[in-house]
């Protein structure tokens, strides 16, 4: 059970919604998109009708104008189903409230619709081949001509690079030694001249995918800059602690799946004239799993909670990327030893839902980053600068 806060009739029925589509949806294609490597528009469209992507948004746009909580019920049961498809649903509430926040009216009026209705996805563009977990350290070169900026670079290790209609974009318009306050953030369609894309042969998470973009002189309007020239790093990336707790209970939603499936196993399973449960060897480490889980899940939805509150969340944030991931793929990992010789093949997912999940150990912050960033929050800047 979720303390009051989190159990509210409201969200219990987002739950129960998004459970049923995942359930009768999504869970028995998980497998099969996987091979496919894409999502499958109709599906798309459809979770988009149903009101389970990005419900924080205005509803002016097609959003439910609801608190950041109802994304973590909804990512939370859309991964139990498919954990890929829980990357909709972060790129666009990261993505959809970096364009409420900064974007102009008609960026707004065109984009934020669509992506809501699960018509397109949009892609966040910030880390390069240099810089991967500095990632104030950008080569992206962004240089203004007129009413227009020109773009040369690459962006890589973008999640849905080739499958996204527009992109936010972060590139240095300053120097190289102003790092964080040298960088401007901007919206970029896809279908603009100078860009390409490539894929990449990932262990997992083939149905989003992950790839490079190229910039070749592509020109964008300065009208399409989000927030203030030399100041996207700062103003922008704010919205990350809001992904990070989304992540925390994708990770864990696909985890209590897992568990919940196991605990179901080990009741049914004979060896030695006794069911599975019989040996403690089994289920104390479920219940030490379901345990954690638990605890993590409560840190979560805490972090959403703050954040709905307008209080501090920096730290909880943090703790809900770098933990949670982590646990999953522990717990799906003893989930499938528990299930044996059948686990080990395409048979069952837990073989695909632990590569999924290996996936965000180091997507969005590593756990090395995050630990500074709780380090930083807790003991401030100056103490543990160097």
């Amino acid at each position: 059970m979720y303390p009051t806060i989190f159990d509210t009739e409201e969200l219990n029925a987002l739950r129960d919604l998004a459970r049923k589509f995942a359930t009768e949806k999504l869970a028995p294609g998980y497998q099969a998109r996987e091979k496919s490597g894409g999502f499958g528009a109709d599906l798309l469209r459809e979770m988009g009708s149903l009101g389970l992507i990005a419900p924080e948004l205005p509803e002016e746009f097609g959003g439910l104008g609801a608190g950041s909580i109802y994304s973590g019920a909804i990512i939370e049961e859309i991964a139990k189903g498919d954990f890929n498809f829980g990357y909709v649903n972060i790129l666009a509430s990261l993505n959809g409230q970096i364009l409420a926040n900064f974007a102009n009216d008609e960026i707004k009026r065109e984009w934020l619709p669509k992506l809501i209705a699960g018509e397109l996805m949009i892609a966040i563009a910030l880390t390069e081949p240099r810089g991967g977990s500095d990632a104030a350290n950008l080569g992206l070169k962004m240089e203004r001509g007129g009413d227009h900026y020109v773009i040369n670079g690459e962006k890589t290790s973008i999640s849905a690079a080739d499958q996204a209609k527009g992109a936010v974009v972060f590139a240095r318009t300053g120097r190289p030694e102003d790092r964080a306050k040298g960088i401007t953030a901007v919206f970029v369609p896809m279908d603009t001249p100078g860009i390409s894309t490539t894929r990449f042969t990932d262990l997992g998470q083939h149905a989003i995918g992950r790839g490079s973009i190229f910039f070749d002189n592509v020109r964008v309007p300065v009208e399409n800059r989000l927030g203030e020239e030399g100041k996207g790093f700062v103003q922008v990336m704010q919205g990350f602690d809001f992904s990070r707790s989304l992540i925390g209970l994708q990770c864990l939603g696909t985890a209590r799946q897992s568990l919940a499936e196991t605990w179901a196993y080990i009741g049914e399973r004979h060896a030695f004239g006794k069911p599975l449960g019989a040996f403690q060897g089994i289920t104390h480490q479920l219940a030490d799993f379901d345990t954690r889980v638990e605890g993590a899940r409560l840190l979560s939805l805490n972090a959403l909670w703050l954040k709905d509150q307008g209080l501090p969340h920096v730290a909880e944030a943090a703790m809900a990327k770098w933990w949670p991931p982590l646990l999953s793929y522990e717990a799906i990992h003893a989930c499938l030893l528990i299930h044996g010789h059948a686990a080990y093949s395409d048979a069952l997912p837990f073989e695909q839902r632990l590569r999924d999940v290996l996936g965000l150990q180091i997507g969005d912050g590593t756990a090395h980053i995050m630990k500074n960033i709780i380090a930083r929050e807790r003991a401030g800047r100056a103490a543990v600068a160097g």
